[in-house]
């Protein structure tokens, strides 16, 4: 069975962005080994599952960098262009971004299909309420937070559906010089 990894951005306090969706406060300026690592935790990668209004932005912008061969993430917009791409939606019924399909199903019904599918592992990058409703129905089965060195007080969230306690296995820690450390979890169900 193919796991569900979510990788995400993080402030120290659990916001993934400001009150107002604002996200200046990401560290953006990663040293080669956060680079590299980022790439092994992507390598095994063969779907990106996105939410439909994080969708448009991502694809889009992954397709600018893919085009761009002097680009410094150059290789980074290959993977995620070239990836197969799952946007949820219950508005869309048409996908109009290619190596892409729409589910629009039940949720937990929709990601177990594609868990029990052949292929590599599934990741999820946001956007903040389809990431939400993946934790809340307890579908993920790794976390990687890319906690940023700054405390928010205030912003968008990511547990603030979950009803009921979820326990997570740790399995490891790595700090960077770039001032991000990453934890990561397994889900433990």
């Amino acid at each position: 069975m193919r796991k569900l990894k979510l990788q995400v951005q993080i402030s120290v306090d659990g916001f993934i962005g400001g009150p107002d969706g604002q996200l200046d406060w990401m560290t953006w300026n990663w040293d080669e080994k956060l680079k590299q690592y980022t790439e092994k935790l992507n390598d095994p990668v063969t779907t990106i599952l996105l939410g439909r209004r994080m969708a448009d932005g991502f694809i889009q912008h992954w397709a600018k960098v893919k085009a761009d061969p002097t680009d410094p993430e150059h290789s980074a917009g290959i993977k995620f262009t070239d990836t197969h791409k799952v946007v949820f939606s219950k508005t869309l019924h048409t996908s109009t971004w290619p190596g892409t399909k729409l589910a629009n199903g039940n949720l937990a019904d929709e990601i177990n299909i594609l868990k029990s599918e052949a292929g590599g592992d599934i990741i999820v990058y946001g956007g903040a309420n389809f990431v939400s409703n993946l934790i809340s129905e307890n579908l993920i089965d790794e976390y990687y937070f890319f906690v940023n060195p700054v405390i928010l007080g205030n912003g968008i969230q990511i547990f603030d559906k979950i009803n009921q306690m979820q326990k997570l296995q740790a399995l490891g820690s790595t700090a960077f010089e770039c001032g991000i450390t990453v934890l990561h979890y397994q889900s433990v169900k």
